[in-house]
């Protein structure tokens, strides 16, 4: 079972692993529009000191971003070896005092109430049931609030990185796309939803280099205007994105 999988998910990355959650995002070959991400995020969220739920946050990286933002935050995972390396992060970046660790399935929480803001950064696509985890994000918050997801689009558990987690550490690597959010989302009772651009899209459209000689309005021009107009007046429900919903 993935859950299974997902509690000796850190014993099985084996030597290494530790440290390498531990020094999230800097560890990661793709740090820089983490970091990126995680500053989006915290722009969409009330203001400190809110209560942040978030959920599915593995070894705590996430939640010491927020903590040193000056939220509230708990930080939820299924296995008691993450929640115990998370507890170690907040130690080492000194947020102790604003951050709660719970070993939990965050598809079926006992939360009910309690935040402002709930946010699922690249953990929803480990769900068995992303309609059981949303809800219970939805009955997690207060009248009012809010429930961002980073989560990848369609096409996400077919690329060649997902298919050698499931096939190594036998974890879901499941799309989840805006659509799939948006409609379980509604069917939780969120009313209203945003979906904006995630990061590692607006970097590939934006900041990697290309070569545009050739003609002003070249098709490769053109196809990068195309993609920039989408982005704001018409986002695609089917790549990765920040999903906003709002109970």
């Amino acid at each position: 079972m993935s859950k299974d999988a997902e509690r000796a998910y850190l014993a099985n990355l084996g030597e290494g692993g530790a440290d390498h959650s531990l020094n999230k995002p800097f560890s990661d070959p793709q740090c820089g529009i983490q970091l990126a991400s995680i500053g989006f995020i915290i722009s969409l969220l009330p203001p400190a000191p809110a209560a942040v739920l978030d959920l599915g946050c593995g070894g705590g990286w996430t939640s010491q971003f927020l903590a040193r933002a000056d939220y509230s935050v708990t930080g939820q995972d299924i296995a008691p070896d993450m929640i115990a390396l998370a507890q170690e992060n907040a130690r080492i970046n000194d947020v102790g005092d604003r951050t709660t660790f719970i070993c939990s399935d965050f598809e079926n929480l006992d939360l009910d109430g309690q935040f402002d803001a709930a946010l699922f950064f690249d953990a929803l696509h480990h769900a068995d049931d992303e309609a059981l985890a949303i809800r219970s994000a939805y009955r997690a918050l207060k009248p009012g609030g809010m429930l961002i997801t980073h989560e990848p689009g369609e096409g996400h558990s077919q690329s060649p990185e997902s298919i050698e987690a499931m096939a190594k550490f036998g974890v879901a690597e499941r799309d989840m796309p805006p659509h799939l959010i948006i409609a379980r989302g509604r069917e939780a009772g969120f009313t209203s939803h945003r979906v904006l651009p995630i990061p590692a899209l607006l970097h590939s459209t934006f900041y990697q280099e290309r070569d545009y000689s050739g003609r002003w309005l070249s098709k490769r021009r053109w196809k990068m205007m195309q993609r920039a107009v989408r982005m704001l007046f018409s986002p695609d429900l089917k790549q990765g994105a920040i999903v906003v919903l709002t109970k």
